[in-house]
């Protein structure tokens, strides 16, 4: 058989176009999803800690640096505030001396004596706890000095008491000053009174600035603490007390100047916030104080959350990345099974079902696929039954015309073919006989009509009503029609010479082939229609094939005159003259078609 028109399916293939790998391109498709969806969900999840990390480490460390900071302007007005509080607990204890009615004895002797104020100054100088005492005449001449100098470093003192003098009310001043040795010192100057309202002498006092009191001042507030001076011919700044360790000192001694203000500075790649303020001195010079506090030591408690987030998140990142691998299973497998379902569906297979025990939207989306599968099942059955029951195209014409009842007129050929003496034949054979002998008949001559482009209209009995040009048009009707009359009169010799040794009896047929304008189309009831063509050129056909009865013709084709005129090629035709048609009152030119073998 040939294959099957257009518009119907054959009804072993499938129903869509399939590529070979189509189930395994599937699998691959699938994998990647899964892995697009198992790397975004545990993309998403690594950037929100990877963020997170990051927004703490950058809390963190702003938190430590504002921290630093505040310490950093308390530590230096703490500073301030112990020497002011040191100077004051000096200048106390001076008014003590100077109230002492001894010493004042001594200045109201004509001669002073200076071993002996030199005594007494010792002995205030560990009573008050003062390393450095030193006692001026009015004028600013040094009568006594504990260090045992005198006017060695005076000109310090002496410009605070030249501050002092100049003030009303409390004479009294302090400032820094670089004493011997290259220290640093904080002075303090005020007046020794006699009992008359004038000044006798003036007392000067002073302690260092070394490295028990920035001890002390990293006690209190948790700094590190540098001093440095710088000389006065430029060859750089020294530290004189620091609590860092020497090399360190020396670091934040040369780098002093530049972290004026608050600034990092890295000190054995380790990040210390600094600070530097100026101490005016009364002495040439520069002196500064560093206040240094190492960010490390600072975000060491913040570092224990962050380490601790480092666990974590390795630990969120895997336990995301099996939760998404359990999601895009559970996504994937159930769309998989869809895709592989599909794939059936495509093949032709709609027997099988999808089971999915899930009430979400892949579980009615599965539901949905079942339904589809069961109505392309019912389709197909449809498609079947009616394929059967008339020809493939009349099938399909049927399907695409949506079954409405109709037609339309055209050119097409009819073609009649009957058994002889097959009502007798019927009487010697039994009923089953009778019908496998005429299914057998029918099957070869059907077949016949389907090679060579017609249609079984429909079987009446052991007729066969078949058409050419219609329901498909065919400007070659005739001469298939002619072609397959010829070919089912040689089938017809090779069932007979089969069932001849078989030992069952001969079949003989007539044919009547007509060409006219017919309309062709649904005709019956609205609940049952049959697609067929009506006209009198349907008449002419039925009765050319009864005419071929009448051995006078001598032939079992019998062919009108507008089939011949229709025909393209050269058909064995031969004029047997007009023939009266019953019903008709014009006569129909026939001609008789002879065998093709």
């Amino acid at each position: 058989m040939s294959s099957a028109p257009p518009g119907l399916r054959p009804l072993t293939s499938p129903p869509f176009p399939l590529s070979a790998p189509a189930s395994r391109r599937g699998a691959l498709r699938f994998h990647h999803f899964r892995t697009r969806l198992l790397l975004l969900m545990v993309g998403l999840v690594a950037l929100v800690q990877i963020l997170t990390y990051l927004l703490v480490v950058r809390v963190n460390r702003e938190n430590a640096l504002a921290r630093i900071h505040e310490n950093l302007d308390l530590g230096a007005r703490f500073f301030q505030q112990d020497v002011d509080r040191r100077v004051a607990e000096f200048i106390t204890g001076a008014r003590l001396m100077s109230g002492d009615y001894a010493m004042r004895q001594l200045f109201l002797q004509p001669e002073l004596d200076r071993a002996t104020v030199r005594s007494a100054l010792l002995s205030y100088s560990e009573r008050l706890r003062a390393p450095v005492m030193v006692l001026f005449t009015p004028e600013g001449r040094t009568i006594a000095d504990t260090r045992g100098e005198t006017g060695s470093d005076d000109a310090a003192f002496r410009e605070l008491i030249a501050r002092a003098d100049r003030q009303e009310g409390d004479q009294q001043a302090s400032g820094f000053a670089v004493l011997s040795s290259d220290r640093l010192y904080v002075l303090a100057v005020l007046p020794l009174y006699a009992p008359v309202p004038e000044i006798v002498a003036w007392i000067g006092m002073a302690f260092p600035i070394d490295n028990t009191v920035a001890g002390d001042l990293k006690k209190i507030t948790r700094l590190d603490v540098t001093f440095t001076l710088a000389r006065p011919d430029g060859a750089g700044a020294f530290p004189v007390a620091s609590t860092l360790p020497p090399d360190l000192a020396r670091e934040v001694a040369r780098r002093s100047d530049a972290a004026e203000g608050q600034s990092v500075l890295q000190l054995r790649k380790e990040p210390f916030v600094t600070t530097s303020h100026r101490l005016p001195l009364l002495s040439a010079g520069s002196a500064r104080i560093a206040l240094q506090r190492s960010l490390a030591i600072e975000l060491a408690p913040s570092r224990q959350i962050e380490w601790s987030m480092q666990i974590i998140i390795p630990a969120c990142l895997a336990a995301a990345a099996l939760l998404a691998l359990g999601m895009a299973r559970g996504i994937s497998q159930p769309v998989q099974a869809l895709a592989a379902h599909t794939e059936h569906i495509v093949g032709g297979d709609f027997s099988r079902r999808i089971e999915l025990a899930r009430s979400d939207e892949l579980g009615d989306l599965a539901n949905a696929f079942n339904r589809m599968s069961a109505g392309l099942a019912d389709r197909d059955r449809v498609r079947d039954l009616l394929g059967k029951v008339v020809s493939p195209e009349i099938a399909a014409r049927l399907l695409q015309s949506e079954a409405v009842l109709g037609g339309e007129e055209r050119e097409v050929t009819i073609l009649f073919s009957d058994l002889r003496n097959f009502t007798g034949l019927s009487e010697r054979l039994s009923p089953q006989d009778v019908l496998a002998l005429l299914n057998r008949y029918l099957d070869r001559m059907s077949a016949i009509v389907e090679e060579h482009h017609g249609v079984v209209d429909k079987f009446i009995g052991d007729a066969i009503m078949a058409l050419f040009g219609a329901p498909v048009a065919d400007p070659d009707a005739a001469d298939h029609a002619l072609a397959a009359a010829q070919a089912m009169e040689l089938a017809l010799r090779t069932l007979n010479a089969e069932l001849a040794a078989e030992g069952r009896p001969q079949l003989a047929i007539g044919i009547g082939i007509n060409t006219a304008r017919v309309v062709a189309g649904n005709m019956g009831s609205q609940r049952r229609l049959n697609y067929t063509v009506i006209g009198d050129g349907v008449n002419v056909a039925a009765r050319l094939e009864a005419l071929t009865k009448e051995a006078s013709y001598g032939t079992r084709i019998l062919v009108s005159d507008s089939t011949r005129l229709a025909a393209r090629a050269i058909h064995p035709l031969r004029a047997v003259g007009g023939v009266v048609i019953r019903g008709r009152k014009e006569t129909v030119m026939a001609f008789a078609l002879d065998s093709a073998g």
